[in-house]
């Protein structure tokens, strides 16, 4: 066989470079990962090609370089061949076990500072953990079987319908399926717009998600960056000068049901309106709703705008794994029936239907959503969503009251604020940061003591970095005039 050990004495001679399990060995320790240089992360390529793009980023503890291709954050755990009389030992086996335990600790202690990143990690899914020993796979279309029996496309289809009514379409006139994550929902979305309209152009603010771009450079489309307001959200002014220049060609939308940094919410009337006034008839523009986050708590804020196929819009994805809580990556992706007859597909090979991005699509992910929305409910999330604005509000008025530039915007539960000048504080809380700001956003797993522990941690560190008199940073241009609280706007 090619590639094979060619002799026993060759097995043991790599069995020896191996420690199992030193004697120093702390399998309570948390594992805590080195954080690069604020200036350098300390790798000098030698040679050019091994080091094809480095990034500088800026931040306020300095600039440090990104190498692609390089693993600069993290270290690894090597996977190491087992010893030949590892059945009677077991040493393998409790090394393995020893990881394991450390890791969980790790992950106990870091999902207390957890903040920055819009996960919901308060869930219980025990109930589930007797289908953990099975491969499930809904391969192809959700509503066609295919020959592969280990499936959950019941509990798919149960999921699917759910956010159809909260959506307000027809089971009959709706056509969707459930996602790896919020990024194919947002491919898929767009796919869906290029193939109804081959030589669309797409508008997205630059505030959207990275994955709406990535989808322009996929699928070779023409995209128009359109500006924003100071909220984050889509300026429809700008929208209406670049949709005038183009009207020889249709118009493939991707709407922001909250942006990805200030948790702004575009004006989806009003981007319809815009369209309209433009002289864009309906079939001749296709509007994808990016509601990763927002998708779903929207519905339950009053006074928020309707998201609903009631509109003239295309598609709509959420993230499964972010407000509802899952663990592991996953989405929500609707669409209409009648555009979704583009895209499908017979495939023999599965004796189904296919329009999906992924051929297979684990099927562990509807167990895990379906199971939250039986237990929730519409009122459960209502409830889950409440709680989130209050505790946002609360945030950024504490901010305030310390002297902190801060920003909310109405309808969302992300609290922009200065960036800290401190890398390892920012590593510390898990903060996301742009330029000159980085965010909190507020799930139902974030408590009012977590917030007050930030607070007080952010308070104290903050003494240290202006001791020496310098000013604090002027986030007007971030965040406004009336949120930012420097000298120059106090």
């Amino acid at each position: 066989m090619v590639g094979a050990l060619e002799s026993d004495q060759a097995i043991f001679a790599m069995a020896e470079k191996f420690e199992i399990l030193s004697d120093d060995f702390d399998p309570t320790a948390v594992v805590s990962e080195p954080l690069p240089s604020p200036i350098t992360n300390g790798i000098e390529p030698d040679h050019e090609e091994d080091n094809p793009k480095k990034t500088n980023v800026t931040n306020g503890g300095g600039e440090r370089e990104m190498v692609l291709g390089r693993n600069v954050h993290t270290t690894s755990l090597a996977v190491t061949e087992p010893e030949s009389n590892d059945e009677f030992t077991g040493d393998k086996e409790a090394y393995m076990a020893s990881v394991l335990a450390r890791y969980r600790k790790t992950l106990v202690e870091r999902t207390k500072y957890h903040l920055g990143y819009p996960y919901n990690l308060d869930f219980d899914y025990g109930a589930l953990g007797q289908l953990q020993h099975f491969s499930i796979n809904n391969l192809g279309d959700p509503f066609i079987e295919s020959n592969y029996g280990v499936h959950s496309r019941p509990f798919e289809v149960g999921v699917l319908d759910w956010f159809a009514r909260l959506w307000e379409i027809e089971r009959d006139d709706y056509w969707g399926y459930i996602t790896n994550c919020g990024t194919e929902g947002n491919l898929h979305g767009i796919l869906v717009g290029r193939e109804m309209l081959p030589d669309g152009i797409l508008y997205a603010s630059s505030e959207s998600h990275y994955s709406v771009f990535k989808a322009a450079r996929m699928y070779r489309m023409d995209c128009e960056k359109v500006g924003t307001l100071i909220s984050g959200e889509i300026d429809c002014h700008d929208l209406r000068l670049k949709l005038s220049a183009n009207k020889a060609k249709p118009a493939i939308l991707n709407v922001n049901i909250g942006t990805t940094v200030k948790g702004a919410v575009d004006d989806l009337d009003l981007v319809i309106k815009t369209l309209e006034e433009c002289g864009f008839s309906h079939d001749r523009f296709y509007i994808h709703c990016d509601g990763a986050l927002f998708g779903l708590m929207m519905p339950f804020v009053k006074r928020a705008p309707k998201v609903s196929f009631n509109k003239p819009i295309g598609s709509v994805s959420v993230s499964g794994h972010k407000f509802v809580g899952c663990p592991m990556p996953c989405g929500v992706q609707i669409t209409r029936m009648k555009h979704i007859k583009t895209l499908s597909s017979n495939v023999e090979y599965l004796a189904s239907r296919d329009a999906t991005i992924m051929g297979s699509r684990n099927g562990h992910a509807p167990l895990f959503l379906w199971y939250t929305l039986n237990r929730k409910g519409y009122k459960g999330f209502q409830k889950e969503v409440q709680k989130c604005l209050r505790n946002a509000h609360y945030l950024k008025d504490r901010l305030h009251e310390a002297g902190i530039s801060a920003m909310l915007n109405e309808l969302s539960s992300t609290v922009v604020f200065e960036r800290p000048k401190d890398e390892e504080f920012v590593r510390r809380w898990q903060l996301a940061c742009q330029g000159n700001i980085a965010h909190v956003v507020v799930m139902p797993s974030v408590t009012i003591e977590k917030l007050d522990h930030f607070l007080k941690d952010l308070v104290e560190h903050r003494s240290v970095w202006y001791e020496d008199g310098s000013q604090t940073p002027c986030l007007a241009k971030d965040v406004g005039t009336n949120n930012c609280i420097c000298p120059s706007h106090k």
